[in-house]
């Protein structure tokens, strides 16, 4: 029991006090490209299905094309970064952040998104 309480105290300590912020995708408008880059963590397949304009794909399930990706973002840049739901990308977000960089998370993720566009 005790571990189950560090793990979630550790895990919420990590939310309240990483520092990559988070923004509803559906508030998302448009970056400018020179400032920012806008990475999709899903898989290839999911990203050809669909993806936000102007988005990058690094599959964050695959470790080793996601850390190879990484080094090609200047750290000088403004990280957007969003999946299908939101779990993924709180995990590259974190991740990112860790490698210092300057991350939004965009929380809700792809399917959000295109929810928010239907009519």
């Amino acid at each position: 029991m005790k571990n189950y309480l560090l793990i979630g105290f550790l895990t919420l300590a990590q939310v309240v006090f990483g520092q990559f912020k988070t923004q509803k995708i559906g508030t998302f408008k448009s970056m400018d490209s020179s400032k920012a880059v806008l990475v999709d963590v899903r898989t290839p397949s999911e990203f050809r299905e669909g993806h936000l304009e102007g988005a990058v794909n690094m599959d964050w399930l695959d470790p080793s094309a996601f850390g190879a990706k990484i080094k090609d973002i200047p750290k000088n840049k403004v990280v957007y970064v969003y999946c299908k739901a939101g779990g993924r990308s709180l995990q590259a977000a974190q991740k990112l952040d860790s490698l210092g960089y300057q991350v939004i998370n965009l929380s809700g993720g792809y399917d959000a998104w295109t929810e928010r566009q239907r009519p």
